[in-house]
């Protein structure tokens, strides 16, 4: 939901009409001030950290963003686009918002079935590249703070087309992209070969987006927004395969973390392997500053991975949990509650509930095989939703197993 303009123009970014704890458009307008500051000109300097966006207004013909922080160059540059550091720091919401305002976007104009322009111009490996790389930006016009803020998209920092980019350093590719890259593969097939060789998910998820993977005169430019969820979903197939015919799990754990105002809630118990997506969004969170009470959204999937809506946060935590049963080499049927907290005043984008999951499954379990009134009693310490509530909605926690199913 987006803060009314008329209540912005009578708080003025102090009197907190809103309820956010801090004036997100004013942390947004500074740092972007700071980057205009810096500029010599219309020219821009500083290195990728690596940074890029792929928009989808204007489909097929998409604006392609090209983040430095200016004057910011070599590993000083990764910490501003960082999701694994930022998790594994506890930065702060406003800290988030400050990095990626900072960010200049050189902003191009690419048709989606032309994605070797990135390549040919280095744009596209700079933006794979496993250290930050030098680059330099003439822009057409100077960039103008901008102070939209609609609870939608995820803090950027200021924008201006660009005449030219160049690409000042060398990017250093890890040898599987570059193998990749140079293969014929389908783009599927390209996302599971680099994910089991290690390569991190944020730049298989840059290489989808930029037109990197799939046939050779088949490969397309892909919205970043799309190109996660999608990055996401496949690499859960693929290890949902893994998993199949493996056995159950033998006892029924409850992992919590909670990072940015959002708590997860993850319990895994016996079963074949399907999910539940329990979401809870507390009155004055964003998009619901309206709501008297907690506004629930819920998703269902069986083990075969059929889901009963398409939901990017349900996707990205789904991942981190399938990753530790693969590693445990079991399956599970899991419900995931999440729940969102005023403290969560800005959008970020899913990477935080993909590694806060992740971190949460690799605690100690809050409780191991607990009774109903156990259970309920973990979730009324650590969600604020009446667990009543949640337990009614959790198909997979009243289901009873029949005994056939141990035939």
């Amino acid at each position: 939901m987006s803060i009314p303009p008329e209540l912005c123009t009578r708080c003025k970014g102090y009197k907190r009409l809103c309820g956010l704890p801090r004036c997100p458009i004013l942390e947004a307008f500074r740092a972007q001030v700071g980057v205009y500051l810096k500029l010599r000109g219309l020219s821009a300097s500083g290195s990728t950290p690596p940074s890029t966006l792929v928009g989808e207004h204007g489909y097929p013909r998409v604006n392609v963003y090209y983040m430095m922080p200016v004057e910011v160059y070599g590993e000083s540059a990764r910490i501003y686009e960082d999701p694994v550091t930022w998790a594994g720091r506890r930065l702060g919401v406003s800290d988030i918002i400050r990095f990626r305002s900072e960010l200049l976007s050189a902003r191009l104009e690419v048709p989606v079935h032309e994605p070797e322009r990135l390549y040919e111009s280095e744009v596209g490996l700079a933006s794979v590249s496993e250290k930050p790389v030098d680059s330099e930006a003439e822009l057409e016009r100077a960039p103008i703070p901008n102070l939209r803020f609609d609870g939608i998209t995820k803090p950027l920092g200021p924008r201006a087309p660009a005449r030219r980019i160049r690409v000042s350093g060398n990017p250093k590719l890890n040898p599987f992209v570059e193998k990749v890259i140079h293969d014929d593969l389908k783009a599927f097939h390209s996302v599971e070969e680099l994910y089991r060789a290690g390569v991190d998910v944020y730049t298989i998820q840059r290489l989808l987006s930029l037109g990197f993977l799939g046939r050779r005169l088949r490969r397309r430019l892909v919205p970043t927004r799309w190109s996660i969820t999608a990055v996401d979903d496949i690499i859960s197939r693929a290890l949902r395969r893994e998993l199949r015919g493996k056995p159950e799990v033998q006892d029924a754990r409850v992992y919590y973390n909670e990072y940015l105002g959002n708590r997860f809630l993850i319990v895994v118990k016996p079963g074949p392997g399907g999910f539940e997506w329990i979401e809870v969004w507390q009155p004055r969170s964003i998009w619901v500053k309206e709501a008297a009470e907690p506004i629930v959204w819920r998703v269902e999937e069986n083990a075969l991975g059929e889901a009963t809506a398409v939901d990017g946060g349900f996707s990205a935590a789904r991942l981190a949990v399938l990753e530790a049963l693969a590693r445990e080499g079991r399956r599970a049927d899991v419900v995931i509650v999440r729940e969102i907290t005023p403290e969560y005043y800005a959008p970020l984008g899913n990477w935080h509930i993909r590694e806060t999951v992740r971190r949460a499954m690799g605690l100690k379990p809050l409780a191991v095989n607990p009774t109903l009134g156990e259970l309920k009693s973990v979730l009324g310490e650590r969600i604020e939703y009446s667990p009543e509530n949640i337990l009614s909605k959790a198909k997979l926690l009243a289901e009873k197993r029949k005994l056939t199913d141990y035939i």
